[in-house]
């Protein structure tokens, strides 16, 4: 038997807080305790360019970047205030005693020319994260909830009778396909498991390529392959694509309420993870989780023999690493790896990072 040195490893109870309560008890956190966490080196002010991130910009004034919406002053003459632009200036001032983050917003977006006006062409808000890094992982990556992959249209054969297709190719697809031009050519990978309870999370899917479908005849379904990123083969599956779902509107923030979980995966099969690495996390909306999340990780502490009684334990973990979260499903999700002290891995915690941790502490829940 395993023990741990801290006490028996389990998943906490869902507390059934109210989001806004929670946000409250936070903003009403003292100003001191709120000016700690600014950077010693925190500048007054900060001129946006491009290539930023939201975390980058939060990292610039505060120590844990997820408390940016703690001091964040939203201006409501400013037209979509939580959205920041290359050119845009973000200050530092107090009010009451506490720190907060203002925003002006930079000139350029019009240029008037007399006689006429002319128009820039529409600047991009700068995104939470890396978005190519994201995004390039979203094109090959998609998680389907259990039973979904039962009844699933799939590939009976190529064109010609081609055991593998690419793109140009034509494809014979069983079964019926909604009323729609573009499909996703999937093949099942991974089956993710509740480490805990061994309960089916769901199983991740590899994105093969598109293709638009021609005609059905029955139950069998035409379709050409409009674009791969590998060989399609028979058995794989034909489902709607699945839209990328991350945007600038998002901003880095500690959960609403209390959430623990672990790493289950990390997709391509690196052993050793570190910044910038996507993960695959046995926590989705269920748990309350939402894009733009951010959970602290403890690196899972080591396997020692006792030298007195030779039992197997395990010694305390400790915190090596922050990840923000950018797709969620119902009961797993994907985050980015923002910062990490040391190397993660497969089986390491999750859990909610200090400010909520705290709060729970103090309440004595």
């Amino acid at each position: 038997m395993i023990k741990r040195l801290d006490g028996e490893v389990r998943r906490p109870h869902l507390f059934g807080w109210v989001a806004g309560a929670l946000a409250g008890a936070l903003l009403a956190t003292p100003a001191v305790a709120l000016t700690s966490e600014l950077r010693q080196d925190a500048p007054a002010r900060y001129t946006v360019v491009k290539g930023d991130t939201l975390w980058d910009i939060s990292g610039r004034f505060l120590q844990h970047p997820w408390q940016w919406p703690e001091v964040w002053d939203v201006n409501p003459q400013i037209r979509n205030p939580h959205l920041i632009y290359p050119g845009d200036s973000v200050y530092l001032y107090y009010e009451n005693g506490q720190p907060r983050l203002g925003l002006e917003r930079g000139q350029g977006s019009v240029v008037r020319l007399s006689p006429e006006v002319r128009q820039v062409p529409r600047r991009e808000a700068i995104p939470p994260l890396p978005l190519d890094t994201v995004e390039s992982f979203l094109e090959g990556n998609r998680i389907v909830e259990p039973g979904m992959t039962e009844a699933v249209p799939y590939v009976v054969a190529g064109n010609d009778r081609r055991i593998i297709s690419g793109a140009g190719d034509r494809l014979y697809v069983r079964g019926t396909l909604p009323s729609m031009q573009r499909f996703g050519l999937y093949r099942p990978g991974q089956r993710y498991e509740d480490p805990d309870t061994g309960e089916f999370l769901g199983v991740e899917l590899e994105t093969l390529g598109e293709a638009r479908f021609i005609r059905q005849q029955g139950d069998i379904a035409m379709l050409e392959v409009v674009s791969s990123r590998q060989e399609i083969r028979d058995a794989d599956l034909v489902l709607p694509l699945e839209s990328l779902p991350v945007t600038p509107e998002f901003q880095p923030r500690a959960p609403d309420r209390p959430s623990e979980g672990h790493i289950l995966a990390v997709p391509g099969g690196v052993q050793f993870i570190g910044r910038l690495d996507v993960v695959a996390l046995d926590l989705g909306e269920r748990d309350g989780l939402e894009p733009g999340h951010v959970l602290a990780v403890e690196q899972r502490g080591e396997l020692v023999t006792d030298p007195v009684t030779q039992e197997l334990i395990r010694l305390p973990g400790e915190d090596a690493g922050w990840l923000m979260v950018f797709r969620v499903y119902d009961r797993v999700s994907y985050a980015l790896v923002m910062h990490a002290t040391r190397s993660l891995a497969v089986g390491d915690r999750v859990h909610s990072p200090q400010g909520v941790d705290r709060l729970i502490n103090d309440e004595g829940v």
